[in-house]
């Protein structure tokens, strides 16, 4: 019964992390596609809502029913010596460290900043560069891959290290070219946007 209950808030946590952070995706490409000032800053406050709503807690529920379930259940440190579920815990401690430390800063600071803009009535010179960056457009096109890349290791559980290491380079090589392609549809250059 123990192990059933942690089970669903591990499952609980998945589904909450997997719907926020395809709403901070989809709310991120709209963002994208807006040319007007208001809608844009509208579809940027999504994506802290889908984050702090969904994604924060999910993580939570992730980490405090994971750690139980290995303590308990996988012998504690053991689980080093278990491909999956090593896997699954360092890529969840990359996503996590990676997540509150680049990309949700990245998109408080672009919230900030489109507030800013809407105050001074116009699309200021900080704003067109910091849609612009690249690392945090990375780092954002990659939490999805990496995501269901942890949901396959729990799921197929592989006794080697070649579902991760394979699933590793997929997930950086579609978040690179993510990060190319995304910007290029939708161009936030001086030119492309009223000032």
């Amino acid at each position: 019964m123990e192990y059933s209950l942690f089970r669903l808030f591990h499952i609980l946590g998945a589904v909450l992390i997997g719907g926020g952070l395809m709403g901070v995706w989809m709310a991120d490409l709209r963002s994208r596609q807006l040319r007007e000032l208001t809608p844009f800053s509208e579809a940027v406050r999504n994506i802290a809502v889908f984050y702090d709503g969904l994604v924060v807690p999910g993580a939570v529920s992730l980490l405090i029913s994971g750690t139980w379930m290995i303590v308990k259940f996988h012998g504690g440190w053991n689980f080093l010596h278990i491909p999956w579920l090593a896997g699954m815990v360092g890529l969840f401690a990359f996503e996590f460290i990676e997540g509150n430390s680049v990309t949700r800063l990245y998109f408080m600071r672009l919230r900030r900043l489109t507030r800013s803009a809407l105050d001074a009535g116009h699309v200021t010179l900080e704003l067109r560069r910091a849609r612009g960056e690249r690392v945090p457009t990375f780092t954002h096109f990659l939490d999805l891959p990496l995501l269901f890349l942890i949901i396959a290791l729990g799921a197929t559980q592989p006794a080697t290290w070649t579902l991760f290491l394979a699933g590793s380079f997929a997930a950086v090589a579609l978040a690179a070219l993510l990060t190319l392609a995304v910007p290029r549809l939708y161009p936030w250059s001086s030119e492309a946007l009223p000032a």
